[in-house]
């Protein structure tokens, strides 16, 4: 990072009234004189938590950070061990093939006093499916949404969907105020039913949000009393803030862990995060992506054990998106190994020039597949470096012919939906091939193991036979943490969510 960037960001934090000893790591180190009694008999304190890149969006279905949406936001649905499906906002239901009834608590309210009801999760739903975004696409089996009274929601489905309610654990549809989703202001101020409430007051625009306990929560008060929510993007600098005592906890990367090691007070966890992979979006007829020929040469262009080496966060490369052990996992799956001579082949003379969308947070992994893939005859792929909200709203778009990004789907039916459906908002050709569309219904229409299995072929297809996507990796995510001032830190399970702690669990170390 450039010094005059280092600079403007380092100005910007200090104007959210963070004083950072500098870009170094060093500085005074934060307080170690805290006695760990456990959880306070009330909410006390504030928790001051650094997620790096600033939310685009604090809208349902944005794609926005679970580490800054699961703060006022709350979901229908809650996952427990093994992916059991736990009740939140929703306390019983019930699906069958063509509808989910779901009953609502009667006790909960948004942050601005109205009810959570029925009418909610209709707007939500709607919300979610009609606005373009990467978790619209498996919200198009929603045909409607019955209000059937205040506490009772029937969601009617156009189609089989046998994973809708694991998807409503996840960040797809958080549950936000109607009225924000009407005026527009959900985009800048999230009103939910969480246990924290926005505080616009204490907030410093695209710096510093500020959360406070809601009074009329409904759930287990929480240890923190407020929540400080924070961008600072340079990792050395928020490991100078953390080191500091500025802030409590924050994501951090392999090169920031000798500094924080070397601090004594401070600890660590990595979990594996999120799954994300290159996809071809221009597939359509004439597209530079629509034979699968030339989407297999790009996929046996690459070196997959690369990624690892780059030290960018891949912890492995398993050759599909699920992984042993998981639904949709399969193990007849061969995928590609890298084979210049079997790519060139395949292209048969024909020419790629495509431009390829990169993040800062994706930069060096974008690069890389670039490299691998310019080896080729006649391929040019361009990176073009972009802002992380023009990034996170066009690069699945279709504005771009492929591009790599977070695919946190937990099940097939949902990866299916979400990215290679004719249906799909991240498929914007539009493109789904007889074999594909005749493989995913059937799995779709079964039920069990012979479900599973169906499910297990369309994997194949989508990778194998038609090369949708390729260069599988499985992201760790480091967070680190004050040790002597906060308590009770865990890694989050059974999830794929960047930059996400069990905030309700953490509470104060007093002094």
């Amino acid at each position: 990072m450039s010094s005059t960037r280092t600079a403007r960001l380092l100005a910007v934090v200090a104007a959210a009234g963070l004083l950072l000893v500098g870009c170094s790591g060093g500085g005074e180190p934060a307080p170690t004189t805290g006695t760990d009694a456990g959880p306070p008999a009330e909410p006390t304190g504030t928790l001051r938590v650094n997620w790096g890149n600033a939310p685009a969006s604090w809208a349902p279905g944005s794609g926005t950070d679970a580490g800054y949406m699961r703060v006022p936001y709350e979901t229908l649905l809650t996952l427990g061990p093994d992916y059991e499906i736990l009740p939140n906002l929703a306390i019983e239901w019930e699906q069958t093939p063509t509808s989910i009834t779901l009953a609502l608590r009667d006790d909960v309210t948004f942050h601005d006093g109205t009810p959570f009801d029925s009418e909610a999760v209709k707007a939500n739903l709607e919300y979610v499916r009609d606005n373009p975004g990467q978790f619209a696409g498996p919200l198009q089996a929603v045909a409607s949404v019955d209000t059937t009274d205040q506490h009772t929601a029937v969601i009617n489905l156009k189609f089989p969907a046998p994973t809708f309610l694991t998807m409503l654990t996840q960040r797809n549809v958080f549950i936000a105020a109607p009225s924000t989703l009407a005026d527009g202001s959900v985009v800048t101020s999230p009103v939910g039913t969480g246990p924290w409430a926005y505080d616009a007051a204490s907030s410093v625009d695209a710096t510093k949000w500020s959360f406070s306990l809601y009074d009329g929560y409904w759930g287990q008060t929480p240890h923190y009393a407020d929540i400080e929510l924070y961008a600072i993007a340079d990792d050395t600098a928020a490991t100078a803030a953390l080191v500091g005592g500025e802030i409590d906890l924050t994501d951090t990367v392999d090169e920031q862990l000798s500094t924080i090691e070397s601090a004594g007070n401070l600890d660590t966890f990595e979990y594996e995060a999120l799954r994300n992979n290159v996809t071809f979006f221009d597939r359509g007829e004439g597209g530079a992506f629509a034979d699968p020929a030339v989407r297999q040469a790009m996929c046996y262009a690459l070196d997959d054990e690369g990624l690892i080496a780059l030290n960018d966060g891949v912890t492995s490369v398993p050759g599909q998106h699920f992984v042993e052990g998981e639904l949709g996992y399969n193990p007849d799956i061969v995928g590609y190994s890298q084979d210049l001579d079997t790519a060139n082949q395949l292209l048969d003379g024909k020419r790629v020039d495509v431009t390829m969308p990169a993040a800062p947070f994706l930069k060096r992994q974008v690069e890389y597949v670039a490299d691998q893939l310019n080896q080729l005859d006649g391929v040019t792929v361009t990176v073009q470096d972009l802002p992380i909200p023009e990034y996170v709203s066009t690069w699945n778009s279709g504005q771009y012919a492929l591009g790599i990004g977070q695919a946190p789907q937990l099940t097939p039916y949902d990866w299916y939906a979400s990215w290679f459906s004719e249906t799909a908002r991240a498929n914007p050709a539009g493109a789904e091939s007889s074999e594909l569309k005749a493989a995913a219904q059937a799995a779709i229409a079964a039920d069990g193991e012979q479900a599973d299995q169906l499910w297990r072929d369309a994997m194949k297809i989508i990778i194998d036979d038609e090369a949708l996507g390729c260069g599988y990796a499985v992201i760790g995510q480091s967070i680190a943490w004050n040790a002597a001032t906060v308590g009770g830190v865990a890694a989050p399970s059974e999830v794929y969510e960047v930059n996400l702690v069990n905030y309700r669990d953490i509470y104060p170390i007093s002094g």
